[in-house]
């Protein structure tokens, strides 16, 4: 645990969330830079900012993130890609994001990002992939072991490069790239607009997780389970519309599950849950506006593999472990509540199963020290 960090305990247990072992699914890249570096960046770059105070610009990000519309949370994003446009910003940034990790009990991370935004600077969509994976691999072997991390090739929806991302993505599994997502604003956008990019990773036999459930609802996740053939769901809460809850009489709760989360959680297709962004985008607008409005509890209690997500660290000034320990916080969760969201995300991850099976034991050996 790194210094200055903040420390979040279990209310109850007492056990220090930050050094209990952790997958990490859904944590975008550039949403995860340290202020002090976008100010550092932003000098050679050319690039303007709000503030050049390091605390100061945390905030700002965070109040622009409090939108309450993923397309205003969106645009915080121009910032910090700005200063990711040459080889050498992209490999710092990375390794540093490797080393946040590291220091918050990471001990698996997918980190995803989008390479089509990265090349004002003259690189090419290859040189990017090996820039960023320079700076992964920097901050793995710096972490002697501690950490395993993999690359998530991200298209952006909106956009018409869907099958030449895809295609970038394959050609760098072997350099590190562990599956493919498209992401964006999701509304008017499905995931059936990039068909042809899906076809091919099918084919290549290549994973795909799709952002789907946080700015649109069921159709959206529809799209993605039959069109992108997701494995995973992004966000993917509001396929709580789809549950029905009544009133049984006796004081408990009946709950029906529609054909679409019937199929999500019999299938046991993860959902990238994260709690923080989930409030800042509105995702989950329709109960409430606080994480005790969150259907997160009631997902788990029903039995979907719910995971416990980040998003973007910048924008939502926030960590793994404060995501765990807001949830713990709100629904009085335990270390075995935390315990199965961890190996919920490492069943879900894309390894090959020998490495899933190593993940799980050290988060087992973790929690049970714990």
């Amino acid at each position: 645990m790194s210094a200055d960090a903040p420390t979040y305990r279990l209310p109850d247990a007492g056990a220090v969330i930050n050094d209990l072992p952790k997958v990490s699914l859904h944590d975008h890249l550039d949403g995860g830079l340290r202020p002090a570096t976008i100010i550092e960046l932003a000098v050679d770059a050319g690039v303007t900012l709000p503030t050049t105070d390091a605390a100061e610009l945390g905030q700002w990000f965070a109040d622009q993130s409090n939108s309450g519309s993923l397309v205003e949370y969106l645009k915080t994003f121009d910032v910090t890609t700005s200063v990711m446009q040459t080889a050498p910003q992209l490999t710092r940034i990375a390794r540093e994001f490797v080393e946040d990790l590291v220091a918050d009990g990471v001990v698996y991370g997918e980190v995803r990002w989008a390479p089509e935004q990265h090349l004002q600077g003259g690189l090419t969509l290859d040189q990017t992939v090996e820039a960023v994976q320079a700076g992964i691999e920097a901050a793995v072997d710096a972490a002697g072991g501690r950490i395993r991390v993999g690359q998530l090739v991200t298209a952006m929806r909106h956009a018409d490069r869907s099958l030449e991302i895809a295609e970038l993505a394959v050609r760098h599994r072997d350099n590190g790239v562990v599956g493919f997502d498209i992401a964006g604003a999701e509304a008017g956008f499905p995931a059936s607009n990039h068909r042809a990019a899906f076809d091919y990773l099918a084919s290549e036999l290549f994973p795909v997780t799709v952002h789907a459930g946080e700015a649109d609802g069921l159709a959206s996740i529809r799209s993605a389970l039959v069109d992108g053939r997701a494995l995973r769901l992004g966000h993917g809460v509001r396929i709580f519309e789809d549950v029905t809850l009544s009133d049984a009489g006796d004081g408990s709760t009946l709950a029906s599950l529609g054909e679409i989360a019937s199929w999500v959680r019999d299938r046991e297709i993860p959902l990238e849950v994260s709690p923080s962004s989930n409030l800042q985008t509105g995702a989950i607008a329709a109960w409430g506006d606080d994480l005790a409005d969150h259907p997160f509890d009631v997902l788990y209690q029903l039995g979907f593999r719910v995971t416990v997500n980040t998003d973007n660290r910048l924008m939502s000034g926030t960590s793994l472990s404060k995501e765990l320990a807001l949830l713990a916080g709100t629904f009085g969760y335990d270390l075995d509540d935390l315990a199965a969201f961890q190996i919920n995300a490492a069943l879900g991850s894309f390894l090959p199963l020998e490495d899933r099976e190593e993940i799980i034991a050290t988060i087992t050996a973790g929690y049970s020290e714990a």
